[in-house]
């Protein structure tokens, strides 16, 4: 059953300006802002500690700006409330909230989480005698109309909100580096003067809230004000930052509301005060609620101010599109290494300019389109005009996957020639394996993930990939977190695997659930909405990263289990490796479940085991799958000159004679550590020389079951309790594995 809204958008909007302009309402504000966004933690923060600002029912920051903004078409009364009128207006607040966005909901539109809930009801009815050849689950779809502007409305405005704070915060003085000239001679401070004075506020009131809190606890009485939270003086903050005090008058007059917001009457309307969130409390001070939406004005205000200077505004277009592709590129080489990122590089048929790449990853045999756009949801769109939403799709977004698609056909075609930006030529693998095409915009783009859903049109092959489509924020955090070339690449691969599979609001949904589960889905699974909260140990993690607090810098998931077992420990050998027969091993790891992982571990300790008691070499062979991929572990005690080419040649034999695509084999020593590895990717191709080398040699044992039958097999082979342990832990065994 879904909610149907009783009185119109503009009935609940009137009634907001008139609670707004109430007496004393900003202390309502304050209030609002402590209980939805102040996280009290004890020693490390933790998931669990995040997971309050992740909460579905939490005063989102377009309501607060909308709260904010109609609170400025009044005059602004300070008074303090009773504690009976704040708790009223509070109150009321939240009910006028959910009574906007049942107004603003479209019977004909539902969000992806409402969808999927729609399809799994019809979808259980047809388990119980209903439709079971999936027709219900088509009527629901039926019922909803092609991709509208109305339809989209909505998601812009609750939409997941796209960016952290100390993006926006870190991101804005590299950003308008190019134009600190300008922002000194018209603004009087420079992109990074005007940070450190953000950051200083916002310190400040991080500051200030754990000061009123701990008093209210060491008390035991109710804070009844959260006001002075977030009141601020120029000369305080001067002080505090080190900053000159006429440069921090400067910015606040930048950022101040300067009148009564008169244009802002419904939403949808250009709010002044999300543009200069400095309120004036009219006795020289002014009020700040809220860090991030400080933050997100510092990275997008200015270049709106540009946009007045007539004279400036090629140059301040041109600086934003370089960041785009200086970001992109940054951030891909600290994955990749500068050696295989390059930056604008052009392709050339003969003497003809055929296209352009603005960032070109060239690692083995995999390639990395990306096209970088620096272009914004216009007003107008956001105001759900159909026609002018698609017409920002096709700017921003469409294009720029056109353009990678392009740039892709040509690179696979082997028929063009590539040089970058110095003019060296960018030498391509012989073969190309996978081409992956990511578009990535500078700016946050509400609802991107229900925007490329329902308008992209996407191409792709058997080499080229279906477009990513992002935002520099989410590649910001893809590259923090998967930070070498095969944990990214492997993200994509899987992301893009189930592209038709997954709802997401936002990408960091798919991206935490990656982290948490290996993108893993049940077979019998055809479509899965994936939660934001999926999102929350990310959250947790960059905050520990980038402000400073104390905790876990990795999510808990794929990136912390078995880090120190023998799975973990070749993982990490092959993870930053080039070689495309490594890569492809790599992957093949990546793709293991649990039970997998631990019986390749299981195997490995006891192949460790056998060759130590006996000091022998010893091999074990098994493939995965139907005979796909193979590997041999290989336990050599003493290491030789030609262990490499006999490594390599055991693997050329048992791919033969199983007669699989791939085969692989690592080399381990007495330590348990591991020496090298070698691999064999290709076609398979009778010959008379391999026949007769693997004359009788069994076809190879499925992985699960070999890996059993060689675990009981080096039972024999006991370790001592004071022998060193077999993982490889540094330990004695009697202190490690035998507990």
């Amino acid at each position: 059953m879904f909610s149907k809204a009783t009185r119109s958008e503009a009935e609940v909007v009137a009634d907001l300006l008139a609670l707004t302009g109430s007496p004393g309402y900003a202390h309502a504000v304050a209030a609002m802002c402590v209980r939805d966004n102040l996280v009290v933690y004890q020693g490390e923060l933790t998931v669990s500690d995040m997971e309050k600002v992740n909460k579905p029912n939490r005063l989102l920051r377009t309501e607060l700006l909308l709260l904010l903004g109609l609170m400025c078409r009044s005059e602004l009364d300070l008074a303090e409330p009773s504690a009976q009128n704040l708790a009223r207006y509070v109150a009321r607040s939240d009910q006028l909230l959910l009574e906007l966005h049942d107004a603003m909901w479209v019977p004909t539109r539902m969000p992806s989480h409402e969808l999927f809930k729609r399809l799994q009801a019809e979808d259980d009815k047809g388990g119980n005698g209903g439709d079971s050849d999936g027709s219900a689950g088509c009527a629901v779809l039926a019922e909803m109309p092609a991709a509208s502007g109305e339809m989209m409305r909505e998601a812009i405005f609750y939409g997941t909100e796209a960016a952290h704070h100390f993006q926006y915060r870190d991101l804005a003085p590299e950003k308008y580096g190019r134009d600190d000239a300008w922002l000194l001679s018209n603004k009087g401070f420079t992109s990074g003067q005007a940070a450190v004075i953000a950051r200083t506020m916002c310190d400040l009131m991080g500051a200030r809230g754990a000061d009123i809190y701990g008093a209210s606890q060491r008390s035991g009485l109710q804070t009844h004000s959260w006001l002075s939270m977030f009141e601020f003086q120029a000369d305080d903050i001067a002080h505090r930052s080190g900053v000159a005090l006429d440069v921090v008058q400067a910015f606040m007059c930048a950022f101040t509301l300067p009148g009564r917001n008169v244009g802002f009457n419904a939403v949808g309307d250009f709010n002044e005060a999300a543009a200069m969130p400095l309120i004036p409390t009219g006795t020289g001070s002014v009020l700040l609620f809220d860090q991030a939406v400080m933050y997100e004005t510092l990275y997008e205000s200015p270049f709106y101010w540009m946009l007045g200077d007539r004279v400036y505004q090629p140059t301040a277009n041109t600086n934003r599109g370089k960041f785009t592709e200086t970001f992109s590129a940054r951030r891909l080489a600290t994955v990749f290494g500068r050696d295989h990122v390059h930056k604008n590089v052009d392709l050339y048929r003969g003497k003809n300019r055929i296209g352009e790449a603005d960032v070109l990853v060239v690692f083995g045999d995999r390639i990395i389109v990306v096209q970088a756009k620096a272009k914004k949801l216009t007003l107008a769109a956001r105001r759900g005009n159909d026609g002018q939403l698609r017409k920002d799709f096709a700017a921003a977004i469409q294009d720029a996957c056109d353009q990678g698609w392009e740039c892709a056909n040509s690179i696979v075609a082997g028929d063009c020639r590539l040089t970058d930006d110095q003019g060296n030529e960018v030498q391509l693998p012989a073969a190309i394996k996978q081409v992956f095409t990511l578009s990535v915009v500078a700016e946050n783009y509400p609802a991107l993930a229900h925007q490329a859903r329902e308008y992209l049109k996407a191409h792709s092959t058997d080499v080229i990939l279906p477009p990513l489509v992002m935002d520099v924020f989410l590649l910001d955090v893809m590259t923090e977190l998967l930070s070498t070339p095969a944990r990214l690449l492997h993200y994509l691969r899987m992301r893009l695997s189930i592209s038709d599979e997954v709802l997401v609001d936002h990408e960091f949904a798919a991206l935490g659930y990656h982290l948490k589960t290996n993108m893993w889905l049940h077979e019998e699974v055809t479509m899965a909405y994936l939660h934001d909260s999926f999102s929350t140990a990310i959250d947790t993690a960059m905050m520990v990263r980038r402000d400073g607090h104390f905790g876990a810098r990795t999510p808990p998931g794929i990136l912390t289990r078995f880090v120190s077992t023998p799975f973990g420990r070749l993982v990490a050998h092959l993870e930053d490796k080039p070689d495309p027969g490594l890569m492809e091993f790599c992957f093949l790891l990546l793709s293991f479940g649990e039970e997998a992982i631990q019986g390749f571990n299981r195997m490995y300790e006891a192949l460790v085991r056998k060759g130590r008691a006996d000091g022998r070499l010893h091999d074990a062979s098994f493939y995965f799958g139907a005979g796909e991929a193979g590997l041999t572990l290989h336990f050599n005690p003493r290491q030789s000159r030609d262990a490499i080419e006999r490594l390599r040649g055991h693997v050329e034999i048992r791919k033969y004679a199983t007669r699989a695509p791939q085969w692989f084999g690592i080399s381990i020593g007495p330590q348990a550590e591991i020496q090298f590895a070698v691999g064999s990717a290709g076609l398979w191709e009778r010959s008379d020389e391999m026949d007769e080398l693997t004359a009788g040699l069994p076809d190879g044992t499925g992985g699960h079951e070999r890996m059993r039958q060689f675990t009981r097999d080096a039972r024999s082979a006991k370790v001592r309790r004071n022998d060193p342990c077999p993982c490889g832990s540094g330990k004695k065994y009697k202190k490690c594995c035998l507990a």
